[in-house]
């Protein structure tokens, strides 16, 4: 495999690279980019692909289930040197279907380090539960676990804006901070804000009701 990669990074200095040398050579004098992402570690998810954004634009913090984690040192030190340093004006959480993190919440996993950090998650499982009935099918269970995934990104907007230096750069309105979900099947991105989460009458616990997005 590490061949395949050596390879791969040969194709991509005498195509990609060559044609788009200005571009690169402006980049070894330093890194300005506008975005601070924090997305999930899922191989099926390449940011800049997906965005279409060339090298240089996009600052990348990827992890296990699009956390934000409170009190994490690694991630506090991306959020410090984003905002201080790289002066980023938008900070993005993108969440995914068929995320992996948020099945585990369903599972009981003999893992030593997985359980601890989906506790950063559970939360969002626990909203969309209290509002809807247990799925009885397959399509039921798909629709779940996409609630979960979007919510999960509101929660984790929500632990994001617990971090003192985010209070003030919002205070400040020196960034903006964004939701965003990617569809697997259909290749799109959408903002989290646009997505209306409607509980069909047979698959809610109560009234029915629609959850308001961050």
């Amino acid at each position: 495999m590490i061949d395949q990669l050596l390879e791969g990074n040969k194709k991509f200095q005498e195509t990609v690279f060559k044609q788009n040398i200005d571009h690169y050579q402006e980049l070894v004098k330093g890194q300005s980019p506008p975005v601070l992402w924090i997305g999930c570690s899922d191989s099926r998810i390449q940011t800049g692909h997906i965005t279409q954004m060339k090298p240089g634009h996009l600052f990348i913090q990827r992890n296990i289930g699009n956390v934000a984690p409170i009190h994490d040192w690694n991630f506090a030190t991306v959020l410090e040197y984003a905002i201080k340093h790289l002066k980023v004006r938008d900070i993005v959480i993108c969440g995914h279907s068929d995320c992996g993190a948020i099945k585990a919440l369903d599972k009981e996993l003999n893992d030593v380090y997985i359980p601890l950090w989906l506790n950063n998650a559970i939360e969002a499982k626990n909203r969309v539960d209290s509002k809807i009935k247990k799925p009885t099918t397959p399509e039921e269970t798909k629709k779940r676990s996409r609630m979960i995934e979007q919510e999960n990104v509101r929660l984790q907007i929500e632990h994001l804006k617990t971090y003192p230096l985010i209070k003030t750069a919002l205070k400040e309105k020196s960034i903006e901070v964004h939701g965003l979900y990617y569809d697997l099947e259909t290749g799109g991105l959408t903002k989290n804000s646009m997505i209306k989460i409607l509980f069909q009458s047979l698959f809610l616990s109560g009234p029915e009701i629609s959850a308001q997005c961050v």
